[in-house]
């Protein structure tokens, strides 16, 4: 492929994931407190819905994989992955706006529907997720090619997860004033799926994906599950990441609340919300550059000790002062967090494409959506524990019951909410970090000797035989025999 079209694919797929992560971000991180603090429904019904959604987020993580085997499976003039993304676009976008749509409802009619919108939601949004990250790897083989397309895409993602951070509050507080608390998250809501469907749509008309790999035969069912299992570095990978995504999505997830019930200044939460996009977008600029000189090992114990760092500040920080001071400690905390969690971010993903290559070698067959389809799983899975770990918190701390006085949480409660918002977290992510250095072994040595043995075989096509041996200074067509 030439060093145009490299470029093309890099920026035209990178910009669809603005859209995709504000309104990811809008369901994972602020549905739980639109439900609790805009909608108000009864502490009952409110645990009663947290639970279904749970149980939601845990059956669509099965769909997942059946998913990943279907994209897998398709074969139309457009690929494999594209008639998927834009028919998970178009569904996914109008389930978010029907789950902010308010409707008059009794208790039990409020619970089923909030259950069947937001499980069409998952599902739909599923039909998108996957195969637009299964497109990421089959645009090119190298580890480094990758980790510039992972990291560009994920700068364009953590633009849109903050803008959604840095905006939700003083914009649905500002159309509060106009049209009411409730129709102003809707309008919030309808501007974000069309920044959404624009952006996807420049990755649906501009990516030209190049075939990689020789065409094999389609997955049967049967085949699904030894897909998985029979891996074992991506199930390493996936236990490792889902530990982390859990504790990162808690700790994001508690954003409001902590600004509320514990800092007592709502209108903090933006300035903080924009200090932590700035350090993650910084985080995944600087991540290319430290790659140049630092293994994917260095950096990820690099990363594990500044969110360890940032959690400790963010614990001890003073709450109870006046000064300025108080919430400059706050953002050295989050600086530390979020730089260390875009660089676990990035090699998490480059982890798993690796994993791709290496079911290839080791199973015979390159299934890319149905492995990548761990990745989405991974997020559900993370998305589904902390929105329940968040909602059952804020009613054993008392700030479900608190409401809008803020006065009403006690000191206990808050050490309650600091001690899962912080402590868990850390936790979590101490566990993957040991998991990835006891399992994973496919350094940078092994994953040059599985292209090196997949040239050897026939396996990939004359394109990727070229940009391997650019890779490993070989010549075209010069196979090295297989090890």
């Amino acid at each position: 492929m030439t060093s145009s079209n490299l470029r093309r694919n890099k920026w035209t797929f990178a910009v669809g994931t603005i859209g995709r992560d504000m309104t990811y971000t809008l369901i994972s991180m602020y549905f739980i407190y639109y439900l609790s603090n805009i909608v108000k429904p009864s502490t009952g019904v409110f645990a009663l819905v947290s639970s279904l959604i749970l149980g939601a987020r845990l059956f669509d993580v099965v769909m997942d994989i059946v998913m990943g085997s279907v994209v897998d499976n398709t074969r139309s003039r457009w690929g494999h992955y594209k008639p998927w993304i834009l028919g998970g676009m178009i569904l996914s976008g109008l389930f978010t706006i029907l789950l902010f749509t308010p409707m008059s409802l009794g208790a039990a009619g409020f619970v089923i529907v909030f259950f069947l919108l937001y499980l069409a939601w998952s599902l739909s949004w599923t039909m998108n997720d996957i195969p637009y990250w299964s497109l990421m790897p089959t645009l090119s083989l190298d580890q480094k090619e990758r980790e510039r397309f992972g990291s560009l895409a994920k700068i364009f993602a953590t633009i849109g997860q903050f803008a959604v951070v840095g905006t939700i509050i003083p914009v649905t507080g500002l159309f509060t004033n106009l049209v009411g608390a409730r129709n102003a998250w809707l309008v919030y809501t309808v501007i974000i799926i069309v920044i959404m469907i624009a952006g996807q749509s420049v990755t649906l008309i501009g990516v030209k994906a190049p075939d990689l790999v020789v065409e094999q035969e389609r997955v049967r069912v049967r085949d699904i599950f030894s897909v998985v299992v029979k891996n074992d570095q991506l199930l390493w990978v996936a236990i490792a990441m889902i530990l982390f995504m859990t504790g990162y999505v808690t700790t994001t997830s508690f954003g409001t609340y902590f600004f509320q019930y514990a800092y007592k200044d709502l209108s903090m939460y933006t300035p903080f919300g924009l200090i932590l996009g700035v350090a993650s977008v910084g985080g995944y600029l600087v991540f290319p550059v430290l790659r140049r000189r630092f293994n994917r090992k260095t950096l990820y114990t690099l990363a594990t000790g500044l969110i360890v760092a940032g959690y400790v500040v963010f614990y001890f920080a003073p709450l109870n002062s006046t000064s300025p001071a108080r919430f400059i400690v706050i953002a050295i905390a989050g600086l530390l967090l979020f730089v260390g969690d875009t660089f676990v971010t990035i090699l998490m993903l480059m982890f798993i494409a690796d994993t791709i290559d290496y079911g290839h070698w080791k199973l015979g067959r390159r299934n890319t959506a149905i492995t990548f389809a761990l990745q989405p799983f991974i997020n559900k899975v993370g998305a589904a524990l902390s929105a329940e770990i968040v909602a059952l918190t804020i009613i054993w701390a008392g700030i479900k019951q608190a409401g809008d006085d803020v006065d009403l949480v006690t000191d206990a409660g808050l050490t309650k909410m600091k001690m899962i918002m912080l402590v868990l977290p850390l936790i979590l992510t101490l566990i993957g970090y040991l998991l990835y250095r006891w399992k994973y072994t496919i350094d940078e040595t092994f994953h040059a000797q599985i292209l090196s043995d997949l040239r050897g075989r026939g396996q990939l096509t004359e394109e990727a035989d070229e940009a391997v041996a650019a890779e490993m200074g070989a010549q075209p067509g010069d196979h090295p025999k297989e090890t």
